[in-house]
């Protein structure tokens, strides 16, 4: 099954992160929601991935958010998914939070797919009230 997906994640203390071509970047502690899209070869095999990643079980980094979760002052709390759902852009501009400028939209025209949001909760709400489906 293919579509679009939400990754929220917490982020235990203010660290330094240095995230591929883009470089070192801050990060404050708090909540953050990642939107992503799972459209090419294994679908959503591709959240399994970043889980993966974000328990130490895998090394290798592909995307912005790779760097993000396989930092030691990072959590992966959960995963939200609108199977067969084309939506990255359109969630990354309508959940609740500011944008981290520059992460994770490098193939569109958006600012950001990254989000530092309000608290876990609230994102996950927002992101269910839009038709996800909790991991």
């Amino acid at each position: 099954m293919s579509g679009t997906y939400v990754l929220v994640i917490d982020v235990n203390r203010s660290t330094s992160i240095q995230v591929g071509a883009i470089g070192e970047r801050e990060f404050a502690a708090g909540a953050y929601a990642y939107v992503g899209s799972a459209f090419g070869p294994g679908g959503f095999s591709r959240v399994d991935r970043h889980r993966e990643l974000a328990a130490g079980d895998r090394e290798t980094r592909h995307w912005h958010v790779d760097y993000l979760l396989g930092h030691a002052a990072t959590q992966l709390e959960t995963a939200i998914t609108f199977p067969n759902a084309d939506r990255e852009c359109e969630l990354a501009g309508s959940l609740p939070g500011e944008s981290v400028p520059g992460f994770g939209a490098s193939d569109c025209e958006c600012e950001s797919h990254l989000l530092a949001v309000p608290n876990a909760e609230t994102v996950l709400e927002a992101a269910v009230d839009a038709g996800g489906v909790v991991e």
